[in-house]
């Protein structure tokens, strides 16, 4: 009788762990095609949104890498999702989305509590780094820090000088960015836009600078 429970056991053991790694694969193969209907029958069947692959990025990461944008509404649906997880590279999905310019997603994200001014690199460095300018005004109506410093004191603005665009660049002077700041290396925003042969960005942020000094008759 023992041995037939234990046999019983083991069947519905090895059963539910095949049905789980079934789901498991399913669920990240759904994410990358952008396939809805799957993410929401598996969630609708208790899986958790939050799950992480063998390389330990969330679904919602992957789903957000990948631009899978109608996975996106389904997981942000999710009423257990937790827009706050990191990539081992300590990036959040909001910034990720601000790398892209999706603007929308951003929104979406902020408004589950995506955290705008993390600490560190934030949303407004990677709106900065590809010039999108629509996310970073975006990001700057809700409050991100415009002088935030990376963990080696780089800005956005000097982001914007060196990967953006003069766009961007012009905007985040017009917002306030300090352009006089410099990072550890001792790398000013001019240094960056010099550094990247950006001369329309180095013009933009040495007339700030220039702006920012007392005027007065000698």
């Amino acid at each position: 009788m023992y041995y037939f429970r234990y046999c019983m056991y083991l069947f519905v053991f090895i059963g539910y762990s095949v049905c789980n790694a079934g789901s498991y694969d399913d669920f990240f193969s759904a994410l990358k095609k952008d396939d809805p209907a799957t993410i929401k029958m598996l969630l609708g069947r208790g899986f958790d949104p939050n799950t992480v692959n063998p390389a330990g990025e969330h679904g919602l990461i992957v789903a957000v890498r990948e631009s899978s944008l109608k996975a996106i509404l389904v997981l942000l649906d999710a009423p257990k999702i937790n827009v706050e997880v990191r990539t081992l590279q300590d990036e959040s999905p909001l910034m990720l989305a601000a790398l892209n310019g999706l603007s929308d997603l951003c929104r979406r994200l902020i408004a589950l509590g995506g955290d705008v001014n993390k600490p560190g690199w934030t949303a407004l460095h990677y709106a900065a780094t590809n010039g999108h300018l629509t996310t970073m005004e975006l990001l700057l109506d809700e409050h991100a820090y415009i002088d935030a410093t990376s963990p080696n004191g780089t800005t956005p603005l000097m982001m914007a000088a060196h990967y953006g665009t003069a766009s961007a660049v012009e905007l985040l002077l017009a917002a306030g960015a300090d352009p006089a700041l410099k990072n550890e290396q001792g790398l000013s925003a001019v240094d960056f836009a010099q550094g990247a042969s950006r001369s329309d960005a180095k013009e933009l942020i040495a007339a700030a600078i220039r702006g920012r000094q007392p005027k007065g008759n000698w």
